[in-house]
């Protein structure tokens, strides 16, 4: 009977890992073709670009990049920084990490690259910076609603990464109780068999 119970454990851990794999494989596809889709809005940016450029050009007038062009870089900068976002949580679920310094894959916990060396610090949010920069920004009237269409979008992501950290910790916090939990019950269980062998003898 014992061994029965264990080969259904060890097939019941085998599926949860199974499981486990499959599922963050599709979470990595969707995110790679999110990414894509940004790559795409990227170009249609750099597209606009072009295309005001040629036009100052035509025109043979001066282009002046903070005046006509603010908005534009503005955009490749928030669509540049939800990719960072996202092939961050691509590293996050295989448990890496991009090195500072010369941009390799590293394990999650090493404080030094082992490719170039350099120390791992703590990233400040990109986002906030993002949209502190966003803010500054004084654009057009009929650009108005756009603009604050991105700071919107930006504030819900900065909002959403928060509850993210928040729930990521509430699920350590469960899962180290739990385990603490389980120790305890095994320690009891041992200790009630142990009084039960001592009684038969």
């Amino acid at each position: 009977m014992e061994f029965f119970d264990k080969l259904g454990k060890k097939a019941s851990e085998a599926y949860k890992v199974t499981a486990d794999k499959t599922g963050k494989l599709a979470k990595e596809t969707k995110l790679k073709f999110r990414i894509g889709e940004l790559r795409n809005q990227i170009n249609d940016v750099y597209e606009e670009i072009g295309k005001k450029v040629y036009e100052k050009h035509v025109r043979e007038e001066d282009i002046c990049i903070k005046k006509d062009l603010e908005e534009q870089c503005t955009k490749i900068d928030v669509l540049s920084d939800e990719i960072d976002s996202l092939l961050k949580e691509c590293l996050d679920l295989k448990d890496k990490k991009q090195c500072q310094q010369c941009y390799k894959e590293i394990d999650k916990d090493v404080k030094f690259c082992p490719n170039c060396g350099a120390k791992q610090t703590d990233e400040p949010a990109k986002e906030v910076e993002v949209l502190q920069k966003l803010q500054n920004i004084e654009v057009e009237e009929d650009k108005e609603t756009e603009k604050e269409i991105v700071e919107n979008h930006l504030e819900e992501e900065i909002k959403e990464k928060q509850n993210e950290k928040q729930e990521d910790k509430e699920k350590d916090n469960d899962e180290e109780e739990k385990t603490d939990l389980e120790k305890t019950v095994e320690i009891e269980s041992n200790v009630q068999l142990e009084d039960d062998d001592d009684d038969n003898d």
